[in-house]
C-alpha cells in the first residue's frame, strides 16, 4: 500500500474551511456500497500495457475490508474497464488517439476489448456470489452514458459510496468527483486504491478531501459504519 499520509497544511486548510476534518463521522450500511474501480488483469498483471504495480499490493487490504462490509450487509461492486473496437478503433477514439502511442494502442485495445482476458478480475481478489460485477466505458463510472452503476445503487436507496481500485488518480478520482456532484456521500479508500506513485496517490486524496468527500482508512470506515 502507499505510506503516506495527507499534508499538514491540507488538514489546516479543511478544518479552517468547514470546521472539521470528516464530513460524515457516521454511515449507514443500509445504505452503502462498495465500488471497487479496474481491478482486472489488464492493470494488474506484471508487463500489461497498462500495469499499475500497486494495485497488486492493495488485493489483500481490499478482500480483508470486503469481509467486514459483507458482515454488515454492504454491497460490493466491481467496475471493470471495456472498449469495443473495429477494425482496429475503439469506441474511445478521444483517448486511444490522442493518450496512447501507436506501439501501445493495439495491446491496449485488445487489453479492454468485451470478453478478452485483460477484462477479467485479478484472480486474488476474493468475488462473492452476491457481489455485482459490471464494465464503464470512460474513465468515470458515473459520467452519464459509461455503466449503470448510478441506476444500480439507486435501485437500492443507496446514498453512500466508498471507492477504491486503480488509479487513484484517474478512475478512482473521476468516479469519486461525479459521485459527490450527483449528490452521493463520497468517501475514497486511502488504504485501497493504488496509484502509480505515492505522490500521486496523495495528491487524488487531497483533492478529494478538500472539494468531493471524504477520505478514510478500511479501518475507519468500518469504524463509521458501526458507529449508529
Amino acid at each position: 500500500m502507499h505510506d503516506i499520509a495527507i499534508r499538514q497544511e491540507i488538514v489546516e486548510r479543511v478544518v479552517k474551511r468547514r470546521g472539521r476534518m470528516r464530513l460524515f463521522e457516521r454511515l449507514d450500511p443500509t445504505r452503502t456500497a462498495a465500488v471497487y474501480i479496474d481491478m482486472q488483469v489488464t492493470f494488474l498483471a506484471p508487463g500489461a500495457p497498462v500495469e499499475v504495480p500497486m494495485a497488486r499490493a492493495i488485493v489483500p487490504q481490499i478482500n480483508a475490508l470486503n469481509a467486514r462490509l459483507r458482515a454488515l450487509g454492504v454491497p460490493i461492486y466491481w467496475v471493470a474497464h471495456a472498449n469495443t473496437s473495429r477494425h482496429g478503433a475503439s469506441d474511445w477514439p478521444g483517448f486511444f488517439d490522442h493518450f496512447v502511442s501507436d506501439e501501445a494502442r493495439a495491446r491496449t485495445i485488445a487489453g479492454l476489448a468485451p470478453g478478452a482476458d485483460g477484462q477479467q478480475l485479478w484472480p486474488e481478489l476474493e468475488i462473492a456470489d452476491d457481489d455485482t460485477v459490471l464494465f464503464k466505458n470512460r474513465y468515470s463510472a458515473l459520467i452519464a452514458g459509461s455503466s449503470s452503476l448510478e441506476t444500480m445503487v439507486r435501485g437500492r436507496s443507496i446514498d453512500t459510496l466508498l471507492i477504491g481500485g486503480t488509479k487513484t488518480d484517474v478512475c478512482c478520482e473521476s468516479t469519486a468527483r461525479d459521485a459527490m456532484m450527483l449528490d452521493f456521500k463520497t468517501v475514497m479508500l486511502a488504504d485501497c486504491c493504488a496509484a502509480l506513485s505515492d505522490e500521486e496517490h496523495r495528491n487524488a486524496l487531497e483533492t478529494i478531501i478538500q472539494q468531493f468527500g471524504d477520505v478514510m482508512t478500511a479501518d475507519e470506515v468500518v469504524a463509521a459504519l458501526g458507529s449508529r
